[in-house]
């Protein structure tokens, strides 16, 4: 299990540049204690079952290897307080922000060994259920032990992923939410998404959905790229004559693994 903390920005008809995608990453790579972060942008596949509309324009994970560097990141005067600074993202001026931090929880699945073109971005689907259970244990109990272990059966799925709320510090002025629960499911390309989510278990999934324990309020799923930022090295930061050392990439074959041994998330 990780610890991360998620970002989302909401702006009609807003599109994030490469040039601010590119700042993102130089800005998050450099963070202590941070060990991965992913940069989140539209993308277009087909659900058979689902369309909750726009996307957001813009959303962020970041995972950290403790909470102890997850809150000292979001402190007052803390490095991603960067983030909140109107001039560096201009595409998202007026964007409504909100954040998140959660545990996640990684499942193994059959081949989780990125195949895209070098340089490409991979495909998430982001689902969120900003609600609550009339009983969270049994709800969070039925769902990892029942409904994770089909996303993992998809065709060509490469990660698999659910996080949960917890209590957490820090001074970033967005506004908070307090999602009972986000989950992830991730693919090569967009492509292989949208076949995914037409494949026979997507319907076992909306089967298995009757069979969820009470919850109320609103569940939104996006697809999105999926970008990867690297940490910067431990012996310091890239500075005059040294490249830098991050990286917005799809996970490949000689990436190392994560902390749970499946090759890095995404």
């Amino acid at each position: 299990m990780r610890l991360c903390w998620f970002a989302r920005a909401s702006a009609a008809g807003a599109s994030v540049t490469e040039a601010e995608l590119n700042w993102l990453a130089e800005t998050i790579a450099p963070v202590p204690g941070m060990t991965e972060a992913l940069l989140f942008t539209p993308a277009a596949t087909h659900d058979p079952y689902l369309h909750d509309g726009a996307p957001p324009a813009l959303a962020l994970q970041v995972y950290f290897a403790d909470i102890e560097a997850l809150e000292a990141a979001l402190a007052s005067g803390g490095p991603l307080l960067a983030l909140t600074d109107p001039a560096a993202l201009p595409s998202l001026s007026g964007a409504a922000f909100t954040q998140q931090a959660m545990l996640a929880r990684s499942f193994k699945v059959p081949d989780p060994v990125f195949r895209a073109p070098p340089g490409a971005a991979h495909c998430s689907y982001l689902v969120a259920y900003e609600g609550t259970a009339e009983d969270l244990p049994a709800w969070l109990s039925h769902y990892l032990a029942h409904h994770a272990a089909i996303m993992t059966r998809f065709p060509g799925i490469r990660r698999v992923e659910v996080c949960t709320r917890i209590d957490w510090c820090g001074a970033l002025p967005w506004p908070r939410v307090d999602y009972m629960q986000r989950n992830k499911v991730v693919f090569d390309d967009p492509a292989a998404l949208t076949a995914a989510l037409h494949s026979p278990v997507r319907h076992e999934m909306r089967a298995d959905f009757a069979n969820f324990p009470p919850f109320t309020g609103p569940v939104s799923h996006f697809p999105m790229l999926t970008r990867v930022v690297r940490p910067l090295p431990r012996h310091g930061p890239a500075g005059p004559g040294h490249p830098k050392q991050h990286r917005t990439a799809p996970d490949g074959p000689d990436d190392p693994p994560n902390e749970s041994g499946e090759g890095h998330d995404g």
